[in-house]
């Protein structure tokens, strides 16, 4: 009798199994993928700003300030383009003449670390800020990102992690993930969250050690939402 010829082959069932776990596969590749541009912007960004505060600094200690300037106080922090207007194509990145290669602002912050006229280190605090959109403005009139002051309050010095916004129009400026300098110490802190059910409420990084009402400086969000501006904030002290 003439055997029957046999065929070896995969089932449709074979087939579907293989389909799905490559597909399944393939979105776990694809999100790892898109992790990994994200963190790649995160840290190329970082080394940017970097880059852009060293030549903050620098332009910063050209231009100087004066240290016995009536607008310093060792209890409050003052911008810079207050103390020194200058230019403001000096406070974009990169220096270049292009304005459409300008793709980096920064503005600083100054506080007197002692009261003494004749001590001449001020505490200088550095915001370094993307540009976002060439029509975008922001709180204040400006088409840069310039720190503004939001009023505070918390329930004690110290012991508590958690600020109260108290003016309701200035609840937008700060969100998680910013970072916030106290107007009296300079000392910065990072938002965690605001919180969703009383947005007037936002929680810190760290115990609050500011006046239990006062203010905070922060980069606020462009006028009618869209990307946080700001991608680092630098520290230093300089001698005038």
């Amino acid at each position: 009798m003439r055997q029957k010829a046999q065929y070896k082959g995969f089932s449709l069932a074979e087939i579907l199994l293989a389909v799905g776990t490559l597909a399944i596969g393939m979105i776990f590749i694809s999100g790892t993928f898109l992790t990994g541009i994200y963190f790649s912007t995160i840290a190329t960004e970082q080394t940017i700003a970097a880059a852009v505060a060293d030549e903050a600094f620098a332009k910063i200690r050209l231009y100087g300030i004066n240290p016995a300037d009536s607008s310093l106080a060792t209890d409050r922090l003052v911008l810079f383009e207050v103390l020194n207007p200058i230019a403001d194509d000096e406070l974009a990145y990169p220096s270049t003449k292009v304005v459409g290669e300008k793709q980096y602002f920064w503005s600083a912050l100054c506080r007197p670390v002692n009261s003494d006229s004749t001590n001449r280190l001020v505490q200088v605090t550095v915001f370094i800020s993307r540009k976002v959109g060439s029509t975008t403005t922001y709180p204040g009139g400006t088409t840069r990102p310039v720190p503004v002051q939001v009023s505070i309050s918390s329930s004690g010095t110290g012991n508590q992690s958690q600020l109260v916004i108290t003016a309701s129009d200035e609840q937008a400026y700060i969100n998680s993930g910013c970072t916030i300098a106290d107007n009296r110490t300079g000392l910065l802190y990072r938002v965690v969250q605001r919180d969703a059910d009383a947005p007037n409420v936002i929680t810190l990084d760290k115990l609050w050690y500011g006046q239990t009402t006062d203010s905070v400086w922060v980069i606020p969000p462009p006028i009618g939402g869209g990307k946080y501006p700001c991608i680092a904030v630098f520290q230093k002290l300089i001698s005038f």
